[in-house]
């Protein structure tokens, strides 16, 4: 009889759960399936994946519209000025190295990162662009809808088991084309913190709140938020579930009750100097210029480094939006590059002197670069025949040029690189099995990563 009593009071219990998944967790990308506790779900499908190097991370500085790879990472200063654009050349700490001169910060740490400058594809839209370089694969009928899993998600397919007490992919602030989940299911979409850092004012995130309308941040300490789940844990003990729950159920419940994940996304912590260093935004600093649509997302970076510090695997951070097609030179100029030059290089010193940099690969690209030639807008338009990345940490040797370009910044003149190698080095240091295949909606087994070799240039 007891046990029978047991089984009733589980089934009674599960059912409550299934009925009231929403009133429980806001979060999607944490909350309920009909099967029971999605993370829980995650966790059993995943527990006999390959071992990944369960230490390392990717922060993905994601620079949509089109960084100008000839006004940053690939100067050509003996190309026609039409050619060459407005800013000058400087020299790097790393003898015969070269970037424009917008950058001088990002200059005397070049032997800590280095630079791809013959990538290459053939899309020139935005969102078809983004699908590419997020997923390894083309976009569909609908460039706005993606039709694969970005890096991301595959990431989190075969690694969250391993960070239960953390979501294994984030995207700050939300998803852009080409970093959904796809046909993997909602399970694996990237956990949003939707309010954005850069803006003034105290940073919460909402995706932690409940339908009680106590939020994680509202608590002092775990004592505190494990009182909101009192009345739960009793149902639970008092239906004899607890102890029936399998690992991967007990989990994900300690996702949800663990204090670790307010403290990773805890940026308000973070000591003064430390945010002044990355950059504030220009409601924090009066002096910073917001002007030609440069947007202010140097805090944006900083959550990224409390994040990957705290284990989480892969951050995607929006920085856009560098479409400079009017006035260009002058965006550049009063907003984007010094703002760039100032969190980038304050990213790579921070990773490097809190001993994270060999454990997190930093990639700062974009969909494609711009013209060569500059327009009549003073500006540059889309252009994916050639571009450049930045690449530090991990497996990347600092000081190091991968590809060149022609004269004019045109196409690869050496070693050119599709953006698959970008993405089969981002697998390769997470331990990622890019050769695994997932059924699609109709069925059809795909590969996570079509095709594509590490850039082994850099180790």
């Amino acid at each position: 009889m007891p046990a029978q009593a047991t089984s009733v009071g589980c089934s009674e219990f599960r059912e409550s759960l299934r009925t009231n998944r929403r009133n429980f967790l806001k979060a999607g990308a944490i909350g309920f399936t009909g099967a029971g506790l999605s993370l829980a779900n995650v966790l059993r499908a995943e527990a006999n994946s390959a071992v990944a190097n369960k230490d390392h991370s990717v922060i993905i500085l994601w620079m949509r519209g089109g960084p100008p790879h000839q006004d940053m990472w690939d100067p050509k200063p003996n190309a026609p000025v039409e050619y060459r654009g407005e800013f000058g050349t400087m020299n790097t700490n790393v003898p015969g190295i070269q970037l424009s001169d917008m950058l001088p910060m990002c200059s005397q740490i070049m032997d800590k990162w280095s630079i791809v400058r013959s990538l290459f594809h053939h899309d020139a839209g935005h969102s078809g662009a983004d699908q590419l370089c997020f997923t390894g694969y083309n976009s569909g009928p609908s460039p706005d809808e993606n039709i694969h899993p970005s890096c991301g998600s595959i990431a989190a397919k075969q690694l969250q088991h391993l960070t239960p007490e953390l979501p294994a992919y984030v995207m700050i602030p939300k998803n852009v084309p080409g970093t959904d989940s796809a046909y993997l299911g909602v399970a694996y979409k990237a956990f949003e913190t939707l309010n954005d850092p850069a803006k003034d004012g105290p940073f919460s995130v909402p995706n932690f709140a409940f339908a009680d309308g106590v939020t994680l941040n509202r608590y002092g300490d775990r004592r505190s938020l494990l009182q909101g789940f009192d009345n739960m844990r009793r149902a639970v003990d008092q239906a004899g579930c607890m102890d029936a729950m399998d690992r991967f159920e007990q989990q994900a419940w300690g996702l949800l009750s663990t204090d670790k994940a307010r403290k990773a996304f805890d940026l308000d912590s973070e000591p003064r100097e430390i945010r002044e260093r990355y950059g504030f935004a220009p409601a924090f600093d009066p002096g910073a210029s917001n002007r030609c649509g440069a947007p202010a997302w140097s805090q944006r970076i900083l959550l990224a480094r409390r994040l990957v510090e705290a284990g989480v695997r892969v951050v995607t951070v929006d920085l856009r939006w560098w479409d400079t097609h009017v006035q260009g030179f002058d965006s550049l100029r009063r907003g984007f590059l010094p703002r760039f030059d100032k969190a980038y290089s304050a990213l790579i010193e921070d990773l490097h002197q809190r001993g994270l940099l060999e454990k997190t690969l930093v990639v700062a690209w974009g969909e494609f670069g711009r013209t060569p030639r500059v327009n009549n807008d003073a500006g540059r338009d889309h252009y994916p025949n050639v571009f450049s990345a930045a690449l530090a940490g991990g497996p990347i040797k600092g000081g190091r040029v991968v590809g060149e370009s022609d004269a004019k910044a045109a196409f690869p003149k050496t070693n050119p690189k599709p953006p698959q190698d970008v993405l089969a080095t981002i697998y390769k240091h997470l331990g990622v099995d890019g050769s695994v295949s997932y059924l699609n909606r109709a069925g059809r087994p795909i590969q996570a990563l079509p095709s594509g070799q590490p850039l082994h240039e850099f180790s």
